[in-house]
């Protein structure tokens, strides 16, 4: 449309949403993909929808390869994209750092088996790169992209869900949910698998598709932990006898797709 028309039509979706609490504003899926669009234009819409949102509802814009500015005040929160094959959720670390602003990887790729490399991952990578990217204190977005007879794709069209991710989603949110309510935080830890909690009370290793026998860990100091072994896969909580602190060793299965999780006991 023309700028004119870019404006008026803007000002009148926000106005007309506004209204409602369950709204974030998302200004573009891919903004520099649309070339017809200067950086000028998108801070011109971003600076209608503020001004026309009396409630302030959450705002982003989403890139396809190159991240936008997100230090911008009007953005309340990062929406991200993969820009690499392999490293996804292990960026939000440095993204939050970078921007200071809550990360949302709003396309990790999909579960699917279309032929592009953004919408053929497994089930199994799809939730080890959300629970990556929860213990990295980030919020990582599902998507289905598994062709059918129909040619619908759950991504764009609606319909059932028939991947193996969303329930192991569902159990992940449990597990965030019983964290304190401050949520998870990532917390300094191990080079080879992410620790996320919230300082010494709640603390959660996932060693995604590593699989090792035991695990050592160094507990802070004063404490004494309840320790939970997770199966992300199988979502199961098995809790080890005992009380631990100081340095102890958790048994393991020795398979993929494991977690430790500590609980601080009150004594």
């Amino acid at each position: 449309m023309a700028p004119l028309d870019d404006k008026r039509y803007t000002r009148d979706v926000t106005r007309r949403l506004a209204a409602f609490p369950n709204v974030w504003w998302a200004l573009a899926n891919e903004y520099d993909l649309m070339w017809g669009k200067s950086l000028e234009d998108w801070e011109q819409i971003a600076d209608i929808v503020r001004s026309n949102d009396p409630y302030r509802h959450l705002i982003s814009i989403h890139n396809c390869l190159e991240f936008y500015d997100n230090s911008r005040s009007w953005i309340t929160h990062c929406s991200m994209q993969q820009t690499d094959v392999y490293r996804t959720s292990e960026n939000v670390t440095e993204w939050r750092e970078k921007w200071n602003k809550p990360v949302v990887v709003d396309e990790c790729a999909y579960e699917g088996d279309i032929d592009q490399g953004w919408g053929n991952i497994t089930g199994q990578e799809l939730t080890r790169r959300a629970w990556e990217g929860a213990l990295r204190g980030g919020y990582v977005g599902h998507g289905e992209t598994y062709l059918n007879d129909r040619e619908e794709l759950w991504w764009s069209k609606g319909g059932e869900l028939i991947g193996t991710s969303p329930a192991r989603l569902a159990f992940l949110a449990q597990i965030i949910s019983e964290a304190p309510e401050q949520g998870v935080d990532p917390l300094s830890g191990d080079w080879d698998a992410p620790w996320g909690g919230n300082d010494d009370r709640y603390r959660v290793v996932d060693f995604g598709f590593n699989q090792p026998r035991m695990r050592t860990i160094h507990a802070p100091a004063g404490r004494k932990y309840a320790v939970d072994v997770i199966d992300i896969w199988a979502m199961t909580v098995d809790r080890l006898p005992g009380k631990y602190g100081d340095i102890f060793t958790v048994s393991l299965p020795g398979r993929q797709y494991m977690a430790t999780r500590m609980i601080a006991i009150e004594e």
